[in-house]
């Protein structure tokens, strides 16, 4: 009798940060100067969340063609290269057999769709405990329902993950505005404060004024536009 691979969702282990970087630097050997970055992504990734004890890796690559002449490599760290694996653009890798331990997720620099919905996840998961747990607690009763049941598990979860995902993208597209406010805030409190210091003779006070002053309307600003 063959046995299914066993859905297992644990608490958050302080290893899993330290688990990736020790795996990051050998994919990082393994990719070269092909690799642009490396990102620590899925639950594993969020401080205080439960998940399957598997820790998923996201390189980002300047030519994904490169990758597929490296599986070898890829294969003597343990790993099975299994190609796109239904997700166009990406090489996908898995370690551990039925005591799965990483994935990995290569996407080429320009396919910023994959690449920006995996990190605005795990960013908005970061930042959004209330949704953590409310993720955390759907997975718990997932694998005891499913726990010899891969597929029931991804099921039971596929429409909360896609109300995940555009939940995440829209905050994230929310922080970006935010971010561009406050660094033109920032260039005109510059503006603001060699103006201040010329006028009162003060140049470091004016610019801590000025500077003040600008990140501040440049926060007010970036959070009105973003109010529905």
């Amino acid at each position: 009798i063959i046995m299914a691979r066993k859905i297992e969702v644990v608490d958050d282990n302080p290893e899993w940060e330290k688990q990736f970087k020790e795996e990051a630097k050998k994919i990082k050997a393994i990719l070269g100067k092909n690799c642009v970055e490396i990102h620590h992504i899925g639950s594993t990734s969020v401080k205080g969340l439960k998940a399957k004890p598997v820790i998923d890796i996201m390189p980002v690559v300047k030519d994904i063609s490169l990758v597929d002449g490296q599986n070898a490599q890829f294969e003597a760290l343990g790993y099975e290269c299994m190609g796109e694996f239904g997700i166009p653009g990406r090489r996908f890798y898995r370690k551990g057999g039925d005591n799965r331990t990483h994935h990995i997720h290569i996407f080429q620099k320009d396919n910023t769709a994959q690449i920006q919905r995996h990190l605005a996840v795990r960013d908005y998961l970061r930042s959004n405990k209330e949704k953590a747990e409310e993720y955390a607690k759907l997975k718990t009763k997932l694998a005891e329902e499913f726990t010899y049941d891969n597929d029931g598990y991804c099921e039971g979860k596929d429409a909360f993950m896609k109300e995940l995902e555009q939940e995440a993208l829209a905050w994230q597209e929310k922080q970006n505005h935010i971010g561009t406010c406050m660094s033109l805030g920032m260039c005109f409190g510059v503006a603001m404060g060699s103006a201040f210091g010329a006028t009162f003779g003060n140049m470091s006070l004016g610019m801590c004024y000025g500077i003040g002053i600008g990140m501040c309307l440049g926060l007010v600003v970036g959070y009105a536009k973003t109010k529905k």
